[in-house]
């Protein structure tokens, strides 16, 4: 291939793409289609969270601030004892901070804290990037399901240990029953 062929096959490449239209997006006006499962931010399900610090304690930048209290609840059954329980009074992220590893989301044990692929939080003033729970719950509406399992994979332990054990109490239960039934019937006919 000679110096000259290489440079038509180039400047014909080039001329071709100058009469394309481009398909530069407007951001703006049209927003970017995501992927599934794309990591925007934190959100925060309240509910799930136990206040056990291990989102706060993993985290590599330290930008989760938890605050709590205890509280004591009183005993359900007569003689029973009194229990305590951690009640959440604060939950920030600050996000000037925060590296989107995801360690947080990842060793969250009650799945109180998920990705939203929400991304439109940007401000200029740097303070304003610490958000606290109010906001990470509202994040929360915007997490999008998880995906299906899969039909061929493989059922967990847990479950087909459960299952065995639902199994095996249905079908006790039923030679409770026919047993129970089968005793009074007897005792009527040999009278």
């Amino acid at each position: 291939m000679s110096l000259g062929s290489g440079l038509a096959k180039g400047l014909a490449i080039t001329l071709r793409t100058m009469t394309r239209r481009a398909v530069t997006a407007q951001y703006p006006e049209s927003q970017p289609e995501l992927p599934p499962r794309s990591r925007g931010v934190i959100g925060l399900f309240e509910e799930n969270c136990t206040v056990c610090m291990l989102c706060a304690r993993e985290c590599p930048d330290w930008c989760i601030y938890i605050d709590s209290h205890k509280e004591t609840l009183p005993a359900t059954t007569p003689g029973g004892r009194d229990r305590s329980r951690n009640v959440l009074d604060r939950f920030a992220i600050d996000f000037s901070l925060c590296m989107y590893c995801g360690i947080c989301v990842e060793v969250c044990p009650f799945d109180a804290l998920f990705w939203s692929p929400e991304f439109e939080y940007a401000t200029t003033d740097i303070s304003e990037l610490t958000h606290e729970r109010e906001k990470l719950r509202a994040w929360m509406w915007t997490v999008p399901e998880p995906p299906p399992l899969d039909p061929a994979a493989e059922e967990p332990k847990e479950i087909a240990a459960a299952r065995k054990a639902a199994e095996k109490a249905a079908e006790k239960a039923a030679r409770a029953a026919e047993s129970g039934a089968a005793g009074p019937d007897a005792g009527e006919g040999s009278g």
